[in-house]
């Protein structure tokens, strides 16, 4: 008999055939709210910090990188254009004069179809009066319906003066845009001596006893004034703990302990090579294979906090999840920056669920740009689907009987029930 014939029938749903199974998951996965764990979107109260609109997408770094392979400009000439004249430069060098099949190319096309543009114009004034005549909270409507996602997490830098204004300023959440407190500069404190004595911290240019009293009580009324879901650091490829540093001195007497007295999750992000080529600004970031056993210290000398982990190299992911098997405080989240592409997200998430089952978070979208949620999700969920479809099809092959609401469990874990549990743990 066929394995298929055996399996669980309810409510009409007869999972008999492969592409019954893939049309149920795909059905189960589109309908799941998803929690997005790490973006750097802001909610309509923060005005122009949220960035949005057809030339925020253009003009996003992953473009402006490609664009700058292919024309003769001097970098600092092009930045020094208008946003819409760069724009413009992007649109034709990558949508008219060549295809756009690089993922973040793609991605343009795939928002633009999703809102129902006719991409057969390639009429870039008509799809700029489309975004022109929404309001914002129209804006911030469509995209989070046409994502399907419940929230996102912010990243929120509380030494950043012009953020912190609107935080002071009676500050009403969207409830979609939920906080995290972004703290690298706190391992940099003396660059920003001056901004925590102007916000009444008694603050040594040395890291002295009084100065990590007076960090912790920064880190405190940070967190009374966002209440932030985590903390987050983001790190460059040569992190290492322990390493006898002010950076140790810091995580160990203040940050670590925050983290555990208040039981939210430190978020570790590490790979991250800032400017190998600093003519290209922010487009000009790369990646280094980080040192796993960095983490494994921690989560091992602070079993009482939770870690939240992403690596920017594809080398790391391996060791990455065989260290989460030994550590239940550490949860892996998301395939970050380079690593968001279809062919990689498939390797690694896969490589995952053979390692972790559906002890992870798959994948944040990491956007700066509102509309960016549109495509992220709707490329990354395709992935998604196509890893669990061959993977409870090897499941089934076993003999094991599969449920459609265990499907609907298991989807629902990865896409928003993981996060909070781990948030709740």
């Amino acid at each position: 008999m066929n394995i298929y014939a055996t399996i669980y029938k309810k409510g009409g749903i007869n999972l008999m055939d492969r592409d019954t199974l893939s049309k149920l998951i795909e059905e189960k996965i589109n309908s799941v709210k998803i929690i997005d764990v790490h973006t750097h979107l802001y909610p309509p109260f923060f005005e122009k910090l949220l960035l949005r609109g057809l030339d925020e997408l253009l003009t996003y770094h992953y473009l402006i990188a490609e664009t700058l392979r292919y024309i003769s400009i001097d970098p600092d000439k092009f930045f020094a254009l208008p946003k819409k004249e760069q724009s413009e430069i992007i649109w034709k060098t990558l949508f008219i004069e060549k295809s756009p099949i690089s993922e973040a190319a793609k991605g343009v096309i795939t928002t633009l179809n999703e809102f129902g543009l006719d991409l057969e114009k390639r009429d870039l004034e008509e799809y700029r009066r489309f975004f022109s005549s929404l309001s914002l909270e129209e804006h911030i409507d469509l995209v989070f319906e046409k994502a399907n996602v419940d929230y996102v997490v912010m990243t929120n830098d509380p030494l950043d003066m012009e953020e912190m204004n609107y935080w002071q300023n009676n500050l009403s959440l969207d409830p979609r845009f939920k906080p995290a407190m972004r703290l690298d500069k706190l391992l940099d404190f003396k660059n920003f001596l001056k901004t925590l004595r102007d916000k009444g911290y008694d603050i040594d240019k040395e890291l002295s006893e009084k100065t990590i009293k007076e960090l912790k009580r920064f880190l405190e009324d940070s967190y009374h004034l966002m209440n932030p879901l985590y903390a987050a650091i983001s790190l460059t490829p040569d992190f290492k703990f322990p390493e006898n540093s002010e950076r140790e001195r810091i995580l160990r007497e203040v940050i670590l302990p925050f983290s555990e007295e208040f039981n939210i999750p430190l978020a570790l992000m590490i790979g991250a090579k800032r400017r190998i080529n600093p003519l290209l600004r922010e487009a000009g970031d790369g990646i280094g294979k980080g040192d796993i056993t960095a983490i494994e210290n921690l989560c091992r000398e602070y079993p009482n906090n939770k870690f939240l982990v992403t690596m920017l190299s594809r080398e790391n992911q391996h060791e990455l999840c065989v260290t989460a098997r030994k550590f239940s405080n550490l949860m892996i989240f998301g395939c970050w920056w380079f690593l968001n592409n279809p062919s990689l997200i498939k390797e690694i998430t896969k490589m995952r669920i053979e390692l972790l089952g559906f002890s992870f978070i798959p994948q944040h979208s990491d956007a700066r740009v509102l509309d960016q949620l549109v495509y992220k999700w709707k490329h990354a969920k395709r992935v998604i689907s196509d890893v669990l479809i061959e993977k409870y099809d090897e499941l089934l092959k076993t003999g094991w009987v599969l449920k459609p609401e265990e499907i609907e469990r298991d989807i629902y874990n990865l896409f928003r029930g993981n996060f909070i549990a781990f948030l709740e743990k």
